[in-house]
């Protein structure tokens, strides 16, 4: 009784100070609390996060806006702004605005010191002349931002352009000019009351505009393609009226197809707001018949669960 007292003793010591570990987990620990130079390098601001085309639906609400969607791996980010008094603000409505919470103090500011971590100066790269997105993973893809004007279009679009100056001065905004189109590591979209004229007269236009997916037409004063419009979107109940529940019919079916694949042929990204929160399984079962159309931002409120599915 005494032995078996004694080895268990010794175990629970081993136990205790960590001796049982194998080696390499050992190795590993030891690094990890050493802070090691070995461990840290200056791009690793979204170490292992896979990018995904997903959207984060009304993103502002987040308790942390952008960081949440970003941790996630998601594409695209939301912001509703609102001109008041030479600023923009960012609310669901006027009666959530708050002086502190800004179209600055959200998006273009912190996207704006993630991107200068992401593109550092260093003795390694002189010269660099392409700039890193905010994905670890894939330097080259670019965030999308997408801003819903909540005022008046045609006034609070300069407003929007003159704001995102600091992303522009140091060339991290998508741009078309003289024909062509130059991905940056923040593709600005503009949706809501976005004028489409606005957009268009933009000489270097680093905004682009939300196209209707419904009405893809090219027109003699609109030609749709990814230099005005990387996107596009619609009201999914309007458009497909399928609530998940129900069996899918092959029209609705064809509808979505129909859709996405038109906007694909003309190298812009589909999207479909308004698709069905609650159940989970209407909600994930009309996920899957997305995802299955095409190429298209998956619109999510539950960021966890879209970036799992």
């Amino acid at each position: 009784m005494q032995r078996v007292l004694r080895v268990s003793a010794v175990v629970f010591a081993f136990v205790a100070l960590g001796t049982s570990k194998p080696g390499v987990l050992k190795q590993i620990q030891d690094l990890e609390d050493s802070n090691s130079p070995l461990l840290l390098y200056p791009t690793q601001f979204t170490q292992d996060i896979v990018p995904k085309n997903i959207h984060s639906h009304n993103d502002y609400w987040r308790e942390v806006p952008l960081l949440t969607a970003l941790s996630y791996g998601i594409g695209s980010v939301e912001a509703d702004v609102w001109l008041v008094n030479g600023t923009l603000y960012v609310g669901h409505e006027r009666q959530a605005l708050t002086s502190a919470r800004t179209f600055q103090s959200l998006y273009v500011q912190p996207l704006l010191g993630i991107l200068q971590g992401q593109n550092p100066n260093t003795p390694f790269s002189p010269g660099q002349s392409g700039k890193n997105g905010v994905w670890d993973t894939d330097s080259g893809r670019p965030l999308q931002l997408l801003v819903d004007i909540k005022t008046d279009g045609n006034q609070t679009l300069s407003y929007v352009v003159s704001e995102l100056q600091p992303l522009r001065d140091h060339g991290y905004l998508t741009t078309f000019e003289n024909g062509v189109l130059t991905t940056g590591p923040v593709t600005v979209v503009g949706t809501g009351n976005t004028p489409l004229e606005g957009v268009k007269q933009l000489t270097k236009r680093d905004v682009f505009y939300d196209a209707p997916l419904t009405n893809l037409t090219n027109t003699a004063d609109t030609t749709w393609s990814p230099s005005l419009s990387p996107t596009a979107s619609t009201d999914f109940a309007v458009a497909v009226g399928w609530d998940g529940i129900s069996p899918i019919t092959s029209g609705q079916r064809s509808t979505i197809q129909n859709l996405v694949q038109h906007a694909n042929s003309l190298g812009i990204r589909a999207r479909f707001w308004d698709t069905p929160r609650w159940l989970v399984f209407a909600r994930e079962t009309v996920w899957k018949e997305l995802l299955l159309s095409g190429d298209i931002w998956l619109n999510a409120d539950d960021l966890a669960a879209a970036s799992s599915f």
